[in-house]
């Protein structure tokens, strides 16, 4: 069954979408792997307005996917070392109703594709290590390139990094 979708840039404008759109997929994202104490300081510090804003004005491209007229989810990647060639996902977000549609591939490649564009040689991006999605990921080429362990405030991130070379 082929779906109406298409991806486009987001802009400042677009930042109430955005996060209108994270707001509808983080709890159910990580409710099963985290605390709903950690879930909400973690949302608070990267998805206030003002800090979506600043990750856009610090380099982060942000990428919005539409079913038809309705946005469905979004990425943000960045450069992660320039002189390495190295970019990273630093977001993917999907609906929970329209995950398993092939959104997040679509959405993933698009990220690959224009990192791609501008030189990159791999895409890295971090997963919780209890997280599902990274089977996901492991699907679209990615694999562990190492784990590290985050502090974001009083909590820890503990992920995996993955790299796919592009």
């Amino acid at each position: 069954m082929r779906h109406n979708y298409h991806i486009r840039p987001a802009t400042v404008s677009d930042l109430p979408v955005i996060l209108q759109l994270a707001e509808a997929t983080w709890a159910s994202t990580y409710s099963s792997i985290l605390t709903q104490e950690q879930i909400a300081y973690m949302f608070e510090v990267i998805y206030a307005e003002e800090a979506l804003k600043a990750q856009m004005q610090e380099g982060q491209t942000f990428l919005l996917l539409y079913e038809g007229d309705k946005p469905v989810g979004f990425a943000a990647y960045s450069v992660k070392h320039e002189a390495e060639r190295l970019y990273k996902l630093n977001k993917i977000y999907l609906l929970p109703q329209c995950q398993g549609k092939g959104y997040g591939k679509a959405l993933l490649s698009a990220v690959e594709e224009e990192v791609k564009q501008k030189g990159a040689f791999a895409l890295d991006l971090n997963v919780n290590r209890h997280n599902k999605a990274k089977q996901f990921y492991e699907r679209c080429g990615y694999s562990v390139y190492q784990q590290e362990d985050i502090p974001i405030g009083p909590y820890w991130m503990n992920d995996y990094v993955m790299r796919k070379a592009l």
